[in-house]
């Protein structure tokens, strides 16, 4: 089964009572994992969530069939959450098949976030005719669709949200739908609402609920580090650790910056930036403030193979993050200092 962004909330539900492989793919990782997300919610028994990595089933592709026909500890049920880059979990996905083919029993639901892959890698034609897996095709968002996808937030939190203030947490969240289901679900708290009792939110609820860190406190350290400015770097992650900003949070804005990029690659293909115009640039979330950097960044990063190994070390570093969540902070400031280096050398 093949779904994409603009069909998945009609159909996912039905696709995760028949179908027990997931691969989530396309430019959209952001609204690919919201997606993921989702669909283990509307798995019959979901269980406990068994995280493995693409570097991890490309090292051992036997790896994924033994996590997926393993019991837990207490005998419950389970569901493995993998995290690739491209083609990482192809072999995985491979053995996985032909292993259950040949008898090696029920395997639980496997669920691949393949970050730089699209409908058309191998791993999705090995899928997307099967009637026991589904390919999920997440295209770039647009700031009508991502306000749609608020406003659906809104209403299953108990917020009643109106169109105007719904684009406006899309715009803020910068087109992504974590960010902004984030922001819902604070709004959602603050005025004490619920599916049972819902609570019709004001402007001014959105206002009380901003986080300045999340919007003003990310940008300059976000733009310091992409745009290799090496000497404003070890400033702004002063003041990120002053202001007690969460690494994985921080490390967020970088994840929507690099796909922000990568949309705009797609987008222009040979042109050159400054030939965006402003309808495109509304749909790829390019806003008047920060229009400058994000050309600047654009230029530094856009050629050859350099926005997929940005990503690949991001994703890396996601995982690094949520693995060591003791030494959090210390791992993010070398992961960026590593990548203003870099920009910084192109800078050059």
């Amino acid at each position: 089964m093949k779904l994409t962004n603009r069909d998945f909330a009609a159909k996912g539900r039905a696709a995760a009572q028949s179908c027990s492989i997931f691969f989530f793919c396309g430019q959209d990782e952001a609204g690919a994992s919201a997606a993921a997300n989702d669909l283990v919610t509307w798995l019959p028994d979901p269980g406990e969530r068994v995280e493995l990595s693409g570097a991890e089933l490309r090292g051992d592709p036997a790896k994924l069939g033994d996590e997926a026909r393993s019991s837990s500890l207490f005998g419950d049920r389970r569901h493995i959450w993998v995290r690739a880059s491209g083609e990482e979990a192809l072999e995985a996905l491979k053995v996985l098949i032909e292993t259950g083919e040949a008898g090696a029993g029920e395997a639980c639901p496997v669920i691949v976030i393949a970050t730089s892959a699209t409908d058309k890698s191998r791993s999705a034609k090995l899928l997307d005719k099967r009637k026991d897996a589904l390919v999920a095709m997440f295209y770039p968002p647009d700031l009508q669709s991502v306000t749609r996808a608020v406003r659906a937030l809104a209403d299953g939190a108990g917020v009643r949200l109106g169109g105007d203030l719904a684009e406006r947490i899309a715009r803020a969240a910068n087109l992504d739908v974590r960010l902004a289901r984030s922001e819902v679900e604070k709004l959602a708290l603050y005025l004490d609402g619920s599916a049972q009792s819902p609570q019709a939110a004001t402007a001014e609820d959105v206002d009380a609920i901003g986080a300045a860190s999340e919007d003003d406190g990310f940008a300059p350290l976000v733009n310091a580090v992409m745009g290799g400015q090496a000497a404003k770097v070890g400033i702004e992650l002063a003041r990120m650790k002053q202001l007690g900003l969460n690494p994985v949070g921080v490390l967020l804005a970088f994840e929507r910056r690099a796909a922000q990029l990568a949309r705009i690659a797609a987008a222009l293909g040979p042109r050159p930036f400054g030939d965006l115009n402003r309808g495109e640039e509304a749909r790829l979330g390019i806003f008047f403030k920060e229009k400058r950097e994000i050309g600047q960044q654009f230029a530094l990063w856009r050629h050859g193979d350099k926005l997929d190994r940005l990503t690949q070390r991001l994703v890396g570093l996601h995982r690094d993050l949520l693995t060591n969540s003791q030494a959090a902070e210390l791992l993010l400031a070398q992961g960026l200092a590593d990548i203003a280096r870099v920009a910084g050398a192109r800078a050059r």
